[in-house]
């Protein structure tokens, strides 16, 4: 699954999602719902502009995100 995300950056780079592209349909991140960190990685818990909640990750190493889970809303 192909995975291309956008991010605002502020006081560093790739701050958090504002968008991103998965299996070409583009999604806008309405809300980050949560957000934290492991050793390699950093985790976002968003909701897009369809109402669906998405956890996205980011490893660190490389830059690479990762779609970790969805929940389609209800």
């Amino acid at each position: 699954m192909e995975l291309e995300v956008n991010c605002y950056s502020g006081r560093k780079a790739d701050e958090r999602p504002v968008r991103f592209r998965l299996d070409k349909r583009d999604y806008t991140v309405e809300e980050v719902l949560d957000q934290w960190y492991g050793p390699d990685d950093a985790f976002y818990k968003v909701r897009a502009q369809d109402g669906n909640v998405y956890v996205l990750r980011q490893q660190t190493s490389d830059g690479s995100w990762h779609l970790v889970a969805f929940r389609q809303s209800t």
